[in-house]
């Protein structure tokens, strides 16, 4: 078994592009904690929690971590956030 522990916080959306959005926020708060991974969050349905959906996009970038934009982003992956204009 790995030395690597995951914390599992259950929070409440009412649908898969609020949860991933949600999740994108929560994971960007705890950025400057040294032990987060952001680019790893994932979300899945209470009753199927076996099935995952990235929260951010899932293509590993240079040094190991993930890239920080949304899944299906346009354009080139990055590590700083974008912000969406609506």
């Amino acid at each position: 078994m790995s030395e690597r522990w995951v914390i599992h916080l259950p929070v409440v959306a009412n649908d898969l592009l609020s949860a991933q959005r949600l999740a994108r926020v929560v994971a960007h708060w705890t950025h400057v904690l040294p032990q987060t991974e952001p680019g790893g969050t994932t979300v899945s349905a209470e009753d199927d929690q076996n099935v995952r959906h990235w929260a951010f996009c899932d293509r590993l970038m240079p040094g190991g971590l993930r890239c920080l934009l949304r899944p299906e982003h346009d354009g080139e992956c990055s590590l700083r956030y974008r912000r969406r204009v609506v």
